[in-house]
C-alpha cells in the first residue's frame, strides 16, 4: 500500500471553557521525526500523542500543533496572580531604590508580565480523553490524505515502469537489426576508401563491436528491476526506501546502456529510460 508523506489534517473542538485545535502537517523525510507543540499545562500528554502518531505514520517529518483558546467571560474579573504580582512590584521597588532617576511603575506593563494574568485552564486530567480524540481526528485526516496521494503516485509509477518495460523490450528486439546496420555501414566505409575488403577482418570488427555493445545483462537486470517495482507497489507495508534503491539500480543500468551504445536507437532508448526513471525517482522520494 503506497502512502505519500505529504499531508495535512486539522480538528477542532469547542466547550464551555474554550476551543481546542489540533493541526498535523507531514512532509517527506528519511525517518519519522516529530515535533509536538502544545500548552505547558497539557505537556503530560506529549508522549501519548507521540505514540499515537508513530502507530499510524512510519516515515516523514511531522509537526503537531495543539492550541487552546480560552473563552472570555466579560463579566468575570481578570484572574490576576496576586502573589506573583506582589513579588514583581517588590522587586521593582527595591531596584528603583538603587537608581538615581527611577521610572514609575506602569500597571499595564505589570499585567503583561508573564504569569501575572493566570490562565483559567481546565484540569488536564479531565480533558485528556477529549484532547486525544482531537488528535485522533486530525491524524485520521492526515492518514486519509497520505493514502489518496499515495494512490496517485502508485498510478504514475506503474505507468512509467510499464513504459520503461516497453523500451527494454523494443531495444532487445532491435539488437539484431542494429548489428546488421553496423555491418552495412562498415562495409560501405571500407568500399569508400577503395580498400580491399577483408571479410575476416570485418567479421572480427563486428565481433568486437557486438561484444562491446552486448547489453543483454543490462536488459535482463532492467526487466527484473521493473518487475520488482511492480511487485513492491502491491505490498501492504512502507516501501519508500526499497523503491528508492530500485530507482538507483535502474538508473545505473540505464547509464551502462548509454555508455555501451554505438547506435542512435540505443542512445535514444537510454535517454528515454533515464527520463522515466528520474520521473519515478522524484515521486518515490515522497513515499512512506
Amino acid at each position: 500500500m503506497i502512502k505519500s508523506m505529504t499531508a495535512y489534517g486539522q480538528a477542532e473542538r469547542s466547550g464551555a471553557l474554550g476551543t481546542a485545535t489540533c493541526e498535523i502537517r507531514s512532509v517527506n523525510h528519511r525517518y519519522l521525526e516529530m515535533a509536538i507543540r502544545l500548552p505547558e499545562e497539557l505537556r503530560l500528554f506529549e508522549q501519548t500523542i507521540r505514540d499515537r502518531i508513530s502507530k499510524q505514520l512510519k516515515r516523514g517529518k511531522v509537526d503537531c500543533n495543539i492550541r487552546f483558546e480560552q473563552r472570555e467571560n466579560l463579566q468575570a474579573p481578570l484572574p490576576v496572580n496576586q502573589a506573583r504580582l506582589a513579588k514583581i512590584i517588590a522587586t521593582i521597588e527595591r531596584t528603583n531604590a538603587q537608581v538615581t532617576s527611577p521610572a514609575p511603575i506602569n500597571a499595564l506593563e505589570l499585567l503583561n508580565w508573564p504569569g501575572v494574568l493566570a490562565k483559567d485552564m481546565p484540569d488536564p486530567e479531565t480533558m485528556g480523553d477529549a484532547l486525544l480524540d482531537l488528535v485522533d481526528k486530525a491524524l485520521a485526516a492526515v492518514v486519509d490524505t497520505r493514502q489518496r496521494e499515495g494512490d496517485k503516485i502508485k498510478t504514475m509509477i506503474q505507468e512509467r515502469s510499464q513504459s520503461a518495460k516497453k523500451i527494454v523490450t523494443r531495444v532487445r528486439a532491435q539488437m539484431p537489426a542494429i548489428l546488421d546496420d553496423i555491418r552495412v555501414k562498415l562495409t560501405l566505409r571500407v568500399q569508400a576508401l577503395d580498400a580491399e575488403l577483408d571479410h575476416n577482418r570485418l567479421e572480427q570488427e563486428l565481433l568486437f563491436l557486438s561484444q562491446k555493445m552486448d547489453i543483454a545483462e543490462e536488459m535482463d537486470r532492467l526487466d527484473a528491476h521493473i518487475d520488482e517495482v511492480q511487485s513492491v507497489l502491491d505490498r501492504n507495508e512502507p516501501v519508500g526506501r526499497r523503491l528508492d534503491f530500485l530507482m538507483q539500480e535502474m538508473h545505473r543500468e540505464a547509464n551502462t546502456l548509454s555508455s555501451k551504445s554505438a547506435h542512435l536507437n540505443t542512445t535514444n532508448a537510454a535517454v528515454d529510460l533515464k527520463v522515466l526513471i528520474e520521473q519515478m525517482r522524484e515521486q518515490v522520494q515522497n513515499i512512506e
